[in-house]
Order: C-alpha cells, then sequence, then structure tokens
C-alpha cells in the first residue's frame, strides 16, 4: 500500500510533468515572452517603488512642511503609477495574446488526435465526453491560464520586490511581516491538496453529464417513443447532481481558503502597527517607514491572495490537462506502416487470406476466413446479426487490422499502403448514411472536397437525385440541418450515393441501402445502385436475400467462418443453410 508521503509525492511529480508538457505549447513565441517578461518586470518595478516613495515623502516633505517638494513627488508617483498602468495593460495583453494562440494549437491537436484515432478506441469512449475534453477541459485551462497568468508573473515579481524593499528599509519589521510567510505557504498546501482532488472530481462529473447530454439529445425520438423520458431525467439528475455536489464541495475549500489569507493578512498588519509604532515612539523609525511598511504589508497580501486564487483555479485546470493529455498520448494503433507506399490504382481484386480477428484479443470474431473476389464481381455477405459480416467491410477498409493472416487488394497486403491511397479508391453507402450541416453540393463532394460543380451535378444525375435537389428553394447551395434534416431517409440515401459516384471507387461497399424506405424510392435507389455496380467490385451486407440474387459470389457467414459459398442458384439447390433463410424470408 502507496503511503500518504508517497502518493503526495507522486501527485506533485505528475502535476510538475503535466506543467512541463504544457509549457512545452510555448516554444512558438519564443520572442514574444521576453517582451511580455519585460512588460512584467516593469509593472512590479512600479508598483514596489510607490510606497518606498510615499514614506519618503512624509519624513521629508510633509513632516518638514516642503509642499514644492511633496508636489514634486506626487508628480513623480503620478508618473510611476502610469507607467505601472501601461506595462499591466501591456502584459496583459501580450500574455492573452499568447495564451490564446496556444490553447488554440491545443484545441486543434485534441480535434486532430480524435479524427485520427482508431475505431477501436471508440468502440470503449463516449463522444460526449470527447467533446468534454475538447471544450470545458480546455475553458478550464482557459480560465486559470488564459485570464489570469499575467497577473500572476507580475504579482509574483511584484512580491519578490516588496520583499526586498521592506528587508531593505527595515530588517526588523521586514522580518516581522514575513513572519507569516510559513503559516501562509502551511495553509495554501493543506487547502490545494483538498482542492485538487475535489476539481479532479469534477472535471470527471462534468465529462459524464456531457456524455449523457449527448447521448440522450441525439436519442430524443427513440426516449419519447419508448417512454423512457422520466427514466432519462432521474439518470440525468443523478449525475447533475454528482457534479453538482463536486463543484460545490470544491467551491466550499476555495471559499474557506481566502479568509483563511485575509485573516494572516489582518495578523500581519496589527504586528507592523504595533511594532512599528513602538518603533516610531522610541525613536528608532520614522513615521515615514512605518507607512511604507503599513503600505507595503497591504501590497504584500495582494500578490499572495491572487497567487492563491491562481493555485486553487489552476488545481482544476491540472485535472483538465490530465485528461487533455490522457487522451493526446492514446497510441494511434493503425499508424501507416514506416516504409508505407501509395496504393496504386487498383483493378478491385480482393483475398482474406486464413483471417483471424477479434475487437477483444480473448474473444475471436472472425476464424479462419478465406475468400476471393475478382475484380467486377458482386459478393453478397449474409449471416444473422453478429456473424462478422460488418467485420469483415471494416477490415478491407483497414479501419481495424487482422489479428492473423492477410487481407489483401490487387495482392498489396492492406498494411503496406498508406490508408489515405487506400481508402480514396474504396465507396461505401450505408443502411445510415450521416448527411453533416451544410449546403447539399458540400455532402455530395464530402469525400471529393475540390470536385466542380459541373462534376457534383453529373453524380447527382447518375444517382437519380438530381431532379430532386434542383426542386429545392436554393437547389444545390441549399443548406441542410444536422444529420441532414428536413430530408427523407430515401433522400439523404440518394445523395449519398451521389457522394460514392463521385469519388468513382473501383470497391464498392454497401449495406443494405435500400432498406428503411418507401417503395417509390427504393426504385429509384436500386436503380441508381445498378449504375454504381457496373464493373465495380462490390461487397454487398444483405439482410434481404432478395436484393442479392444476381449476386456472383453469396457468403454465408456463421459464428466468424464461410459455412456456405456460392450463387444464388447453386446455394438454393444445396437447400442448406441460405435455402433455408431465403424460404423463411419468402414466407415471411
Amino acid at each position: 500500500m502507496i503511503s500518504p508521503i508517497a502518493a503526495s509525492e507522486q501527485k506533485a511529480t505528475k502535476q510538475l510533468s503535466t506543467l512541463r508538457r504544457f509549457l512545452q505549447y510555448l516554444r512558438p513565441y519564443g520572442k514574444e515572452i521576453p517582451i511580455a517578461l519585460t512588460l512584467v518586470v516593469i509593472g512590479a518595478s512600479s508598483q514596489a517603488i510607490g510606497p518606498f516613495l510615499i514614506g519618503w515623502s512624509v519624513d521629508h516633505m510633509i513632516a518638514q512642511g516642503n509642499l514644492p517638494g511633496l508636489l514634486l513627488i506626487l508628480g513623480l508617483l503620478a508618473v510611476i503609477y502610469s507607467i505601472a498602468v501601461w506595462a499591466t495593460r501591456g502584459q496583459i495583453i501580450r500574455v492573452g495574446w499568447i495564451m490564446q494562440r496556444l490553447l488554440a494549437q491545443l484545441r486543434q491537436d485534441i480535434f486532430t488526435k480524435i479524427q485520427s484515432l482508431p475505431l477501436s478506441f471508440f468502440d470503449r469512449s463516449e463522444a460526449g465526453d470527447l467533446m468534454s475534453r475538447l471544450l470545458n477541459d480546455v475553458n478550464t485551462v482557459n480560465q486559470a491560464f488564459g485570464q489570469t497568468i499575467a497577473q500572476m508573473l507580475g504579482n509574483l515579481l511584484s512580491l519578490v520586490g516588496i520583499v526586498i524593499a521592506m528587508l531593505s528599509i527595515n530588517l526588523r519589521l521586514g522580518l516581522l511581516s514575513n513572519l507569516v510567510v510559513p503559516l501562509m505557504i502551511l495553509t495554501a498546501s493543506i487547502f490545494t491538496r483538498w482542492a485538487r482532488a475535489k476539481f479532479r472530481v469534477t472535471r470527471q462529473t462534468i465529462g459524464e453529464l456531457s456524455a449523457k447530454l449527448e447521448e440522450d439529445i441525439g436519442s430524443v425520438r427513440e426516449a419519447q417513443a419508448f417512454n423512457r423520458v422520466q427514466i432519462n431525467i432521474e439518470q440525468f439528475n443523478i449525475l447533475n447532481a454528482a457534479n453538482r455536489d463536486a463543484n460545490v464541495e470544491a467551491v466550499a475549500i476555495t471559499a474557506a481558503f481566502l479568509p483563511s489569507i485575509d485573516f494572516l493578512n489582518t495578523l500581519a498588519t496589527a504586528g507592523v502597527l504595533a511594532y512599528g509604532g513602538y518603533l516610531a515612539v522610541t525613536g528608532e523609525a520614522t513615521v515615514g517607514v512605518v507607512t511604507s511598511f503599513l503600505l507595503y504589508v497591504q501590497q504584500f497580501f495582494r500578490p499572495i491572495q491572487i497567487l492563491s486564487q491562481f493555485y486553487t483555479q489552476a488545481q482544476s485546470a491540472f485535472a483538465g490537462l490530465e485528461r487533455i493529455f490522457l487522451l493526446l498520448d492514446e497510441p494511434s494503433q493503425l499508424n501507416d506502416a514506416p516504409d508505407a507506399v501509395e496504393m496504386p490504382p487498383i483493378q478491385g481484386e480482393v483475398r482474406f487470406e486464413n483471417v483471424t480477428f477479434g475487437y477483444n484479443p480473448q474473444r475471436l470474431v472472425l476464424k479462419g476466413v478465406n475468400l476471393h473476389a475478382t475484380p467486377g464481381q458482386m459478393v453478397a455477405l449474409v449471416g444473422p446479426t453478429g456473424s462478422g459480416k460488418t467485420t469483415i467491410i471494416n477490415l478491407i477498409l483497414r479501419f481495424y487490422d487482422v489479428s492473423g493472416g492477410a487481407v489483401k487488394i490487387d495482392d498489396i497486403d492492406v498494411r503496406s499502403v498508406t490508408q489515405a491511397s487506400l481508402r480514396h479508391q474504396i465507396g461505401i453507402v450505408l443502411q445510415d448514411n450521416i448527411l453533416f450541416s451544410g449546403t447539399v453540393a458540400e455532402n455530395i463532394a464530402f469525400g471529393a472536397p475540390y470536385a466542380t460543380q459541373a462534376e457534383i451535378e453529373a453524380a447527382a444525375q447518375m444517382a437519380n437525385v438530381h431532379e430532386f435537389i434542383t426542386s429545392l428553394p436554393q437547389g444545390y447551395t441549399t443548406v441542410l440541418g444536422e444529420r441532414g434534416a428536413p430530408l427523407s431517409q430515401g433522400q439523404r440515401q440518394l445523395i449519398s450515393i451521389a457522394r460514392a459516384v463521385l469519388i468513382n471507387p473501383r470497391i464498392l461497399i454497401l449495406d443494405e441501402a435500400t432498406s428503411s424506405i418507401d417503395t417509390r424510392t427504393e426504385a429509384l435507389v436500386q436503380t441508381a445502385i445498378a449504375r454504381l455496380l457496373q464493373n465495380r467490385t462490390s461487397f454487398v451486407i444483405a439482410h434481404r436475400l432478395s436484393t442479392v440474387t444476381q449476386a456472383d459470389q453469396v457468403l454465408v457467414i456463421q459464428l466468424g467462418q464461410i459455412v456456405e459459398q456460392g450463387t444464388h442458384a447453386e446455394l438454393i439447390a444445396q437447400q442448406g443453410v441460405y435455402a433455408n433463410l431465403y424460404a423463411l424470408q419468402l414466407g415471411a
């Protein structure tokens, strides 16, 4: 069992490592940082000089009735504080400029990482939690560092300047004023240790809450249809309450911390007033020196308060950074091989050579699968849910790597070529294709963003959707909502087919593209698919066997193995699994 001291050391080491990694994002701003630091030094120095001049003017101008000298000091103070205001404003602008670009790069890195992660990562992750890391966690870092780091740097240097000034003016008063520093450090250590644990919980609960929110908003239709509304509300309330309680506990710690610092401030002020007054009465110190010290004590605690507030905010930021870096460190299991080459233009021959695969290494989904599709063939995959049909498709696209054996296209192992060049030559039309917020033309050109308007319209005509698009209020520039709203399922499917047509793939994958649409639209889809299949190797996942009677090969898959293989007529004649499935569907 790890001791509390060892656990605390581990946490401190982890935070230091996290901070070091975060500071690496400052490297591109090597020219701007010295300018910002110079402004910080100017501002801190200006703040430290003020109380000394005020105390000096009390002894040498006010006490001696030197009005012209006092006016001169007042003018000098006005200049000094004007410089301080200018420098502080400049440092905040400069540091803010750096931090916002740093945070923008951090968001970019997170998004790039999410886009490049293998599908196996998303099998175990929630979209809402990922969004929380990109938005909420980065925003927490922004609040802690982007808005207060400039003030923190300035106050840190001010604190150093104040300590030096106090010890230089009067050593005994300076030492007395600093007696509370160890108490402050101890207080900060205790509170921040509590805060760190609580803020880590707040980041975790907001991630869980975001995941639940994203899931329930996306499935509100199903929730209403299955009378799940009240249950969803209750589940959300539980997560919401957990996040609320975590934030309340974190805020309670912060709220208790600031009054503690104020108490120590009052204690130090009282000590300076009492001992300084004694020194002034006994003639060992002037009234001006005591005045300077009282002002310095007030300034001394202000930076400590700000630094303490920053430190508590930083606990939440560190918790967010830990979650961000955990995501950025997630291994990209499907990186291109170091010697990967571009996939040359393919003919469309596909081979599975004794392929085994499992999403979980302990449980294989495919077991020794062998198949061979020649260029231009239509291969139908049939079988019960969970038999491995979609897995075969995923391996052709190299969404996953095989556990054993090889997947080859034109006798080239898909692991030896770049993923982009492989997928560029494969088209896919799913049962429930996703359209995106944007124009109809942008959705068709999703896989070919530099396509011309003429090419987009030609693809739409081949997909039997051109006439429908031109009937829309703005034609191809009509803006669609999320997931293609308000188009019907059939209209979305036709646009998805046009999307596949536009990239002109040599291999085509269809996942029951005609299900869940009306009879008239189905005829349009079937015609469009027939055009799309011409002279292309195609793999069709078929739930309705009537749609694959013309396939060159029908592969019947059960429990991760091909149990029957042949044409529709050959398999019917065998009177095996396929024939039974076909008879059952006809009977239905």
